[in-house]
């Protein structure tokens, strides 16, 4: 045979011989796995039986002691229950011992009423008879004698009463005039106090109205750095040789004008300049309102106040009131204060301490939210002030009720300084108005005929119908005029309300 052959067929029996192996020895291999599968399975069967098991003894014990738990609470639930039943069951025993003695008391009330009763009847008899016995003695009846009896005592009380209302009346309204003219005369008198009639903007003159052109720059750069750096409205209009300057901040608006005044005087206009000027007016104001500060408290004689007070009263000379100069007022407030609080007695020096502060809240009320009485006793409660001088401030105006006599005072001078004729300006729109307001208070009053506001409102003179309106009413009348214009109407000083009532008869000779 042919050696290739043989050779081939050797190599074809190994290949079936080592197939028949591998597949042997695969099939072995595949019978093991799937025992050691259904072994594997079988003690996965019981570890689960077992969880099971475990699991549910573990419910079961868990049910046990929620039982035994809910079985606890529902033992003391129902002590408590009982003990509630046994109080209720207490108080209605004692309700019912109160009602008890209650209705006890009450027949012996009712009983001692009834024997009260007797006794009046009895009285009543006793003074009836006493009465009729008199009758008979006096030749008249008990009520022609009550009427004689009692006429003649009250024309007795009247006489001495009105006597002596008039005796006491004069001498109090003698006595208080001269008191209070002399107060007042003396404070008055030593005061001197010049005002200013600025308000909100400030007037600034420049040489040319060339000068225009240049404050506004090009494309408007110099007028928008100005307003940026100085927070302020510079309004430039068809005024000759004039700008305004407008800010509700006094001590910025004046800021402003020198700012502006300076600018216009150097002649170089220029957003850096303009911020080297500002810088230098900044710095020329806050010295100035330092020393405005300093020589008020001096000037006041007043002394000890914290430097942050001294600089914010010195604010005060770039704000105005009604035309009023508000440092001055306060110096001039501080005096008068310090002359009543003189001739009345009490602590000058604190009296002149709270008129010269009695308006800081003026400095910073476009700052803070509130009336300036507030802001001002705030500001000076944070400074360490005293609380009489606190209270004098808040009072001022009345935002709480003057608990003090130097709150009092204070609220005196104040009134004294604003009111006296030139202290304060009005414009006409708000003159008018007011007056406005003043007669038609008046006339919404039933009876009034005409009323005429005068001597520039601090006088009302009210015409009535004489038909209407008699003496005794007119007299009620003018109060509840005068109670209305306080309760509405905002005015300084005092009003006078005068009720004319009269009757004319007219004839005509033919």
């Amino acid at each position: 045979m042919d050696p290739t052959i043989i050779a081939l067929l050797a190599v074809v029996i190994g290949v079936a011989l080592g197939f028949a192996l591998n597949r042997f020895l695969v099939r072995d291999r595949t019978t093991r796995a799937r025992e050691d599968a259904q072994r594997i399975e079988q003690d996965a069967e019981k570890q689960a039986e077992t969880l099971k098991k475990e699991a549910l003894i573990e419910a079961k014990d868990q049910i046990f002691k929620m039982k035994q738990e809910a079985e606890t609470e529902a033992k003391e639930r129902r002590k408590e229950l009982t003990s509630l039943e046994n109080r209720l069951m207490q108080r209605e025993e004692n309700l019912d011992r109160r009602v008890e003695s209650v209705d006890k008391r009450e027949h012996q009330i009712a009983s001692q009423v009834g024997q009260i009763q007797k006794r009046e009847r009895d009285l009543e008899e006793l003074v009836e008879e006493e009465r009729r016995r008199l009758e008979s003695t006096a030749g008249m009846t008990s009520d022609e004698a009550k009427t004689v009896l009692m006429s003649r005592i009250e024309d007795d009380v009247k006489k001495e009463a009105a006597a002596f209302i008039r005796e006491t009346e004069s001498r109090a309204r003698e006595e208080a005039d001269k008191k209070a003219r002399n107060i007042v005369g003396i404070a008055i008198q030593r005061v001197a106090a010049d005002h200013t009639a600025e308000s909100t903007v400030s007037v600034v003159h420049i040489p040319s109205d060339d000068m225009k052109g240049r404050i506004i720059g090009r494309e408007g750069r110099n007028i928008r750095a100005f307003e940026s750096l100085t927070g302020i409205n510079l309004i430039i209009d068809d005024t000759p040789e004039a700008v305004i300057l407008s800010s509700f901040d006094p001590v910025r608006r004046e800021i402003g004008r020198i700012t502006l005044e300076s600018l216009i005087a150097d002649g170089r206009i220029h957003p850096a300049r303009i911020e080297e000027m500002f810088n230098k007016a900044e710095a020329a104001v806050a010295q100035q309102v330092q020393e405005a500060g300093e020589q008020a408290a001096f000037d006041g004689d007043v002394h000890g106040l914290h430097a942050e007070l001294v600089r914010t009263l010195g604010r005060l000379k770039y704000r105005t009131s009604y035309g009023q100069n508000v440092l001055n007022h306060s110096l001039e407030v501080a005096h008068l204060a310090g002359v009543m609080a003189s001739e009345l007695g009490v602590d000058v020096k604190l009296c002149r301490r709270a008129g010269l502060l009695h308006d800081l809240g003026k400095a910073i009320d476009h700052e803070v939210e509130g009336p300036h009485a507030v802001i001002g006793a705030d500001l000076a409660r944070r400074m360490n002030e005293s609380q009489p001088i606190q209270h004098c401030i808040e009072a001022h105006h009345a935002d709480v009720e003057p608990a003090t006599v130097e709150a009092v005072i204070v609220q005196a001078a104040d009134a004294i300084s604003a009111a006296r004729p030139g202290a304060r300006r009005e414009t006409l729109e708000s003159y008018i108005k007011r007056l406005e307001k003043l007669e038609a208070v008046a006339e919404s009053h039933a009876g009034v005929e005409k009323c005429y506001a005068m001597q520039a409102g601090r006088e009302i003179r009210v015409m009535v119908k004489p038909d209407d309106i008699d003496d005794s009413t007119a007299v009620i009348l003018a109060r509840d005029i005068a109670k209305q214009i306080e309760e509405e109407l905002e005015y300084p000083g005092q009003i006078k309300v005068m009720v004319i009532r009269e009757s004319r008869a007219v004839d005509y000779a033919k």
